[in-house]
C-alpha cells in the first residue's frame, strides 16, 4: 500500500536574479512498512523536500499525497491537524516545550485534540525509548540523546502514517546517534513503521531499506536493498 507519493514537485526560493530552485522535479514514492533514507550533499535538497512532504512548506509546483490526502487541497488549519495525526516529525533540535513535563510533551498532540491516549501504547512507546523514569521531569534536567527520545515519542503518539526524520542525529554524539538509530529500526521492526529518514551519514543511510540520493535538487538513484 501506497503511503506517500510526490508528483514533479518543484520548489524555488526568491525572485527574478536571486530565485533558488531548491528541488527541480522530484517523484517519489514510499510503501507503507518501508524504512527508506534520503542523503546527498548539503544543499542538495533534501531537507527541503522532507518539509514539503511533511506539510510544513508547500510546493511551487506539483503535488504531494500521503494516505490518501492530497496536501494541496488543505487550507493552513486543515494542514496542521493533519500533520499532527499523520505525519510524525522528528528533528535534528527536540523543539520540546521547556515548561511541560516530558509526559505533557509526549502526549501535546492529543491533548491538542483533547484525546485521551491508549495508556497500552503510550507506556509501550516509552519504555522501548527508556523514558519510563523521566516522564516528570521537565526537559533541561534530561541529556540530548533523552530529549530526542521524548520527541520521537512525541511523533510517534499518534500512530502516524509515515515518521518523518530530518537529520535526528545531528545534534548528538556518536553514541546517542547509535541508540537513536537502533531504536527507529526497533520501531520500524516491531511496530511495522513506515520511516524516511534524511541523514548525511552514509553508515546509518546503509541500514535503511532503500537509500534514495540527492543532488541539486532531483533524485539521482533510488536503490532497493531488501
Amino acid at each position: 500500500m501506497e503511503i506517500l507519493r510526490c508528483e514533479g514537485v518543484i520548489k524555488k526560493f526568491g525572485k527574478g536574479e536571486n530565485q533558488v530552485t531548491a528541488l527541480n522535479g522530484v517523484n517519489l514514492s514510499v510503501e507503507q512498512g518501508e524504512f527508506a533514507a534520503v542523503v546527498g550533499r548539503s544543499g542538495s535538497g533534501k531537507s527541503t523536500l522532507l518539509h514539503i512532504l511533511g506539510s510544513v512548506d508547500s510546493p511551487t509546483e506539483g503535488s504531494v499525497i500521503v494516505d490518501g490526502v492530497d496536501l494541496g487541497t488543505l487550507n493552513a488549519s486543515e494542514a496542521a491537524i493533519f500533520r499532527r495525526r499523520k505525519i510524525g516529525l522528528v528533528y535534528q533540535f527536540y523543539n520540546l516545550i521547556p515548561t511541560l513535563t516530558i509526559e505533557k510533551n509526549i502526549l501535546m498532540p492529543l491533548l491538542l485534540d483533547k484525546r485521551k491516549p491508549e495508556r497500552e501504547y503510550y507506556e509501550q512507546i516509552i519504555k522501548t525509548l527508556g523514558l519510563e523514569e523521566k516522564r516528570n521531569m521537565l526537559p533541561y534536567q534530561l541529556s540530548g540523546g533523552q530529549q530526542q527520545r521524548a520527541a520521537i515519542a512525541r511523533a510517534l503518539i499518534y500512530r502516524p502514517a509515515i515518521l518523518l526524520a530530518d537529520e535526528p542525529t545531528g545534534n548528538l554524539d556518536r553514541k546517542n546517534s547509535r541508540e537513536i538509530m537502533d531504536l527507529l529500526k526497533v520501531f520500524y521492526r516491531n511496530l511495522k513503521q513506515t520511516i524516511l529518514l534524511v541523514t548525511h551519514d552514509e553508515k546509518f543511510a546503509l541500514e535503511a531499506d532503500r537509500i534514495i540520493t540527492m543532488e541539486d535538487g532531483r533524485i539521482i538513484a533510488d536503490q532497493s536493498r531488501r
